[in-house]
């Protein structure tokens, strides 16, 4: 009942899992942004976290995973320049942006998909390097019998932080 994309990889990079969704929104209206936690193996070692979030203008869901203040990642953004790595959203190449202000344990990135922030926010910072290959995202409202093929993990802290 999400009124908003529920982005998550796919396929999931090797070894990941899927750990938890989350929406904001109402029982009326449904969700006005949503939050797919992701886990697995680093890119340089160690584990990682990603959390990808879609989320109406001014909603604030994505900028609270950031770390940030306010409630979308346009200030903290140089569109005046080139962005630092290109997704494929619902099957369009997206831009984003790297999100400056953060804390310095995460890399965050952000821009437009269906006039809709995405965020992509990654523990450690280093993982963020995932992005920098061919990275596919689909919505989960869309996807059919292969949601259950999905790999499960347990529930991640990030989402209920």
């Amino acid at each position: 009942r999400a009124q908003v994309p529920v982005w998550m990889p796919w396929p999931l990079p090797v070894g990941w899992l899927f750990t938890g969704v989350v929406s904001a929104g109402d029982d009326r209206s449904g969700g006005r942004a949503t939050a797919v936690a992701c886990s697995g193996p680093g890119p340089l070692g160690g584990a990682g976290e990603m959390l990808l979030v879609a989320e109406e203008l001014g909603v604030g869901l994505g900028a609270r995973y950031a770390g940030i203040d306010g409630l979308d990642p346009g200030p903290l953004m140089r569109v005046d320049q080139p962005p630092q790595t290109k997704v494929h959203a619902a099957g369009r190449p997206t831009p984003l942006w790297h999100v400056s202000g953060v804390p310095d344990d995460r890399a965050v990135f952000a821009g437009e998909a269906r006039g809709l922030w995405l965020w992509v926010i990654v523990w450690p910072e280093q993982a963020g390097v995932l992005l920098y290959d061919e990275f596919v995202l689909t919505d989960l409202r869309d996807a059919g019998a292969e949601v259950d093929l999905l790999p499960c993990g347990a529930l991640s802290p990030r989402v209920l932080s």
